[in-house]
């Protein structure tokens, strides 16, 4: 055999090692990247105003209410750090039967105190059976089983 043909089981060859070297440095610096990223979006989520929660807690409000009416007057919520806020909700009924288009408003105090009042809005689609009326049902599958009807027979 000559001195230069490889025999197996025999030893990395200096590129070889150096080749995985680079492979884990750049993987390193890649981690290291994502690392920072994800503590200066920690950082970023703590300095942030709180009015997305606040929100959390006026929707967790509406989605309690199980009659319209109620839920479109709104009401009063305590937010966790005491404060208190008052939310109302525009509420439409959707093309499918007991689905509404709801856009809620919220009107907090400033996390830190003093100032004005801050006015946070959120659009949802919720699914209630309870905020429609049988009839509102009854005339919207009745209007889904028209439109199926047509639709086969066009297909004919």
């Amino acid at each position: 055999m000559s001195r230069g043909a490889r025999r197996p089981g025999r030893a990395f060859t200096l590129v070889e090692v150096l080749v995985a070297l680079a492979i884990f440095a750049l993987a390193a610096v890649a981690l290291g990247a994502a690392y920072v990223n994800l503590i200066q979006l920690h950082a970023a989520l703590k300095a942030r105003d709180g009015s997305g929660d606040d929100m959390q807690w006026a929707r967790a409000v509406l989605l309690a209410e199980p009659d319209r009416a109620v839920a479109e007057r709104g009401g009063d919520v305590v937010l966790p750090d005491g404060r208190s806020a008052t939310w109302r909700a525009v509420i439409a009924p959707t093309g499918v039967s007991d689905l509404f288009e709801v856009e809620i408003e919220l009107n907090a105090p400033p996390p830190a105190g003093g100032g004005d009042l801050v006015r946070t809005r959120a659009k949802l689609r919720l699914l209630r059976p309870t905020w429609s009326t049988p009839a509102e049902r009854e005339e919207l599958r009745r209007k889904a089983k028209d439109r199926l009807k047509r639709e086969r027979e066009a297909l004919k």
